[in-house]
């Protein structure tokens, strides 16, 4: 089994995680929850580069640089979930697989939310588990690499 490497996309503003809306996205910061993600990574054996970016274009560019260096995605597009076709074609493009997670429950929030223009071409998709559905969502994309790479 070759090593894994996974590509860990946050979008805007989750830089102001454990400051924004705790109510909805709770008191954890975007540190903390990186070094959630980084010790489940290792616990399971995985590689992960961890990004985060309120630009479009630098989400764009880093997702068009990940065949080859990456078996995967997990990607948060944040508030570009239900807008930008410009993330999700290039996520279409380098035909890597990839989870779409978000902290909160986009389906109990306001209707403009309950829209995602990457979940059809998403292996899956984790919402409302907070913190959790990233780790969840890591387990879940390294066990859909190894399926396919036996």
């Amino acid at each position: 089994m070759a090593e894994i490497n996974i590509l860990v996309v946050h979008g805007p503003n989750l830089n102001l995680l454990g400051r924004r809306e705790p109510n909805i996205y709770g008191s954890l910061t975007l540190d903390q929850l990186n070094k959630m993600v980084e010790e489940r990574s290792g616990a399971l054996g995985i590689k992960v580069e961890i990004f985060q970016s309120n630009h479009e274009g630098e989400m764009v560019e880093r997702i068009q640089q990940a065949p080859g260096r990456f078996d995967g995605i997990l990607i948060n597009p944040a508030a570009f979930t239900h807008y930008s076709y410009a993330i999700r074609d290039a996520i279409a493009a380098v035909g890597l697989p990839f989870i779409e997670v978000h902290l909160s429950n986009i389906y109990s929030r306001e209707s403009f939310r309950h829209k995602s223009v990457f979940s059809a071409l998403a292996e899956g998709v984790i919402c409302g588990l907070g913190p959790e559905g990233y780790l969840l969502g890591l387990e879940a994309l390294a066990n859909i690499i190894n399926r396919r790479e036996d």
